[in-house]
This record gives structure tokens, sequence and C-alpha cells, in this order.
């Protein structure tokens, strides 16, 4: 069985900075590229960072790059996602998820194989 399970939200003033982790149980990682995705209320889910299995290279929208960082650990099997000069429109509800590559629709496209439920990320005074 496949499961993806996220850690590490919480409440965190503008300017600061939280680290989100991902455990992946059932699945070959060698084969699956892992991303996050976000989602706040109304808004679309977003793609905030992916990196290939095949050769480490990773992929960052402009909105979070320079601010956001993916870490990848073979051994433990997590995948982490290292988010520094946090602001109030980060705030929302953050996805793990992995798929085969390449991936079906292009990098940071919310069409993935697998799914964790998330963790919210609240950046507030």
């Amino acid at each position: 069985q496949v499961q993806l399970v996220e850690s590490g939200g919480g409440l965190v003033q503008p300017g600061g900075s939280l680290r989100l982790s991902c455990v992946t149980t059932g699945l070959d990682l060698g084969r699956y590229a892992r991303c996050w995705f976000r989602q706040a209320p109304g808004k679309e889910r977003e793609g905030v960072s992916c990196i290939s299995a095949r050769d480490g290279r990773t992929y960052y929208p402009d909105s979070v790059k320079g601010r956001f960082t993916i870490i990848r650990d073979s051994a433990k099997n997590t995948v982490d996602l290292q988010m520094n000069s946090l602001k109030p429109e980060d705030t929302a509800h953050y996805y793990c998820a992995a798929t085969l590559e390449p991936p079906e629709r292009g990098w940071l496209v919310p069409v993935m194989d697998y799914w964790g439920k998330g963790t919210q990320v609240t950046v507030d005074s």
C-alpha cells in the first residue's frame, strides 16, 4: 500500500521559515519524481517544487524560486520542503505527491500518481 504522509506545517510569522517533510512507503522511489503542491481556499492547486528521481534536477515556479528548496533523502524515503522568507500569500494546504517519470503533463502540473493528505501552513503576524 502506497502512503505519503506530510508533517511540519503550522503557523509562522512573515519572514519566518518552516520545513515540511514527507515520508513515503510502498513505492520504488527510484522511478518516481517527488513534488510539493499547495492549494489556498478558492484557488487552484499549484506546484511549488519537484525533484527528479533520475538526475536530481529541481523545478520551482517563480513565486517561490530562491525561497523554497526541495531536499530528497533516499535512505529515509523522505522529501522535505525548506521554506524561507515566508509571505502571507504562501498560506495554503501543502501536499506531497509522487509520479512516474517523466510527468505526464509536465513538471509542477497537479497530475500525479499518488498524493498525501497534506499539512496546513499559515503565514500570519
